[in-house]
């Protein structure tokens, strides 16, 4: 079992910057790769961002690229996720997902509870 917890969500107005931290425990961390989604008011919730063990291999939904980076410190146990020039339809709950062997991308094993960013026009 991994356990995921989120923190630095928020209020921010419209190209603003906020930086999300995942901090993982219960197995070795450096064994997971790790990833972002996000769940909008009343929508499915969808990919945001991965990230392989290493830390050598990102990818991203098309919509943020260029305005997130996905990153990780494996002696810190912490995922983090930088969002700048933030547009209100960023406004989600953001949640950390760990990938267990043989996970497809959008289906990981482990989710945290989940981070409310709330972007204001």
């Amino acid at each position: 079992q991994v356990q995921l917890v989120e923190s630095g969500g928020g209020l921010v107005q419209a190209g603003g910057s906020l930086r999300l931290s995942c901090a993982a425990s219960g197995r070795t961390f450096s064994n997971y790769a790790m990833g972002w989604f996000r769940q909008a008011p009343g929508k499915e919730r969808n990919f945001v961002a991965y990230i392989n063990w290493s830390g050598g291999s990102t990818n991203y939904v098309d919509s943020v690229k260029g305005r997130f980076t996905i990153s990780r410190g494996n002696a810190e146990n912490t995922v983090y996720l930088q969002m700048n020039s933030l547009k209100p339809e960023d406004t989600a709950v953001y949640y950390c997902a760990a990938y267990s062997s043989g996970d497809i991308w959008y289906k990981p094993s482990y989710w945290g509870q989940g981070t409310q960013v709330t972007v204001s026009s």
